[in-house]
């Protein structure tokens, strides 16, 4: 190829073809667990977390609500991956053997939120969310109406095995949060005044984007490390179900998905997708929630 604006600019469409073709060939799973809001500053502040609306009956003014309970922020944070292309490799026409690099930057950047946002569902056993307990905890405050003193309330099981995380995703707010700041863009240094070009006679093509992850309500999740079995998973789904707000009002908190690692793949198909249990009874739990399978919960 000889080098000329025209032809950089057809290789540049091209690259950014195979890269639209990966990042379309992904279906990312984080959109089940976590709901995606926008971003227009370095970081979002989640003042309300914690604040649950609540209907009641209108006797005398109006009650306002204090949304400012927290200071639970999420700060952007900026990504990149980048690929380098010789020039002789350009000039030489070998520059389709890059194409699938760019296809695979394409998908690499379209399955980053999952791996963000299902690594911090993880880390949730260690991380603090808005009321600065760990997102899984047994000591988050919930306050008793009758009393106005706060008691603790889990949503944690201990234990030593791979986790497992049963989840509400039916309300407005999922259980995480992916925060958007610039979806990722192709980015090139491909003219021959560039600097890449004139020292090391490279081509340089990347990825840019800005993005962060952070947790919603504790009370929409339910994180254990103990065994994957009928008991455990009644217990969860038991207590999730009697979970309250911060201020002591029932959420009616309805879970709705099982995620699981590879390695509780088959126990949680046997609590709730089959239609009988191994000794031939009936399976109550059949249905009542989904299963998703996660590939970095391992």
């Amino acid at each position: 190829m000889i080098i000329t604006r025209q032809s950089l600019g057809d290789l540049t469409t091209g690259f950014k073809a195979s890269f639209q073709r990966g990042f379309a060939g992904v279906q990312p799973m984080s959109g089940r667990i976590a709901t995606t809001v926008p971003s227009a500053t370095a970081a979002e502040k989640y003042a309300w977390l914690g604040a649950w609306p609540k209907m009641r009956e209108w006797v005398g003014e109006r009650v306002y609500r204090n949304l400012s309970q927290h200071g639970y922020a999420i700060p952007n944070k900026e990504f990149e991956t980048t690929v380098v292309v010789p020039r002789p490799a350009v000039e030489d026409d070998q520059y389709g053997v890059y194409s699938p690099m760019m296809e695979e930057m394409g998908r690499a950047a379209a399955a980053h939120p999952d791996e963000l946002v299902f690594a911090l569902l993880k880390a949730g056993f260690t991380t603090p969310c808005y009321d600065g307990q760990y997102f899984f905890d047994s000591d988050h405050p919930v306050r008793n109406p009758d009393t106005g003193a706060d008691t603790s309330v889990s949503n944690v099981q201990s234990g030593s095995g791979n986790p497992w995380f049963l989840l509400d995703t039916s309300r407005a707010l999922k259980p995480l949060i992916f925060q958007e700041r610039k979806k990722p863009e192709f980015v090139t240094k491909d003219s021959p005044q560039d600097e890449n070009v004139f020292k090391r006679n490279e081509f340089v093509y990347g990825v840019y984007a800005r993005h962060a992850v952070g947790f919603g309500f504790w009370q929409m999740a339910f994180g254990s490390k103990a065994a994957l079995d009928e008991t455990n998973f009644d217990a969860a789904y038991d207590a999730m179900s009697a979970f309250k707000s911060d201020e002591g009002q029932p959420l009616g908190i309805k879970p709705t998905l099982l995620v699981v690692g590879p390695s509780n793949r088959k126990k949680a198909q046997e609590i709730v997708v089959v239609s009988r249990k191994a000794n031939g009874a009936d399976n109550p739990n059949q249905g009542i929630v989904e299963v998703l399978i996660v590939p970095w919960l391992d």
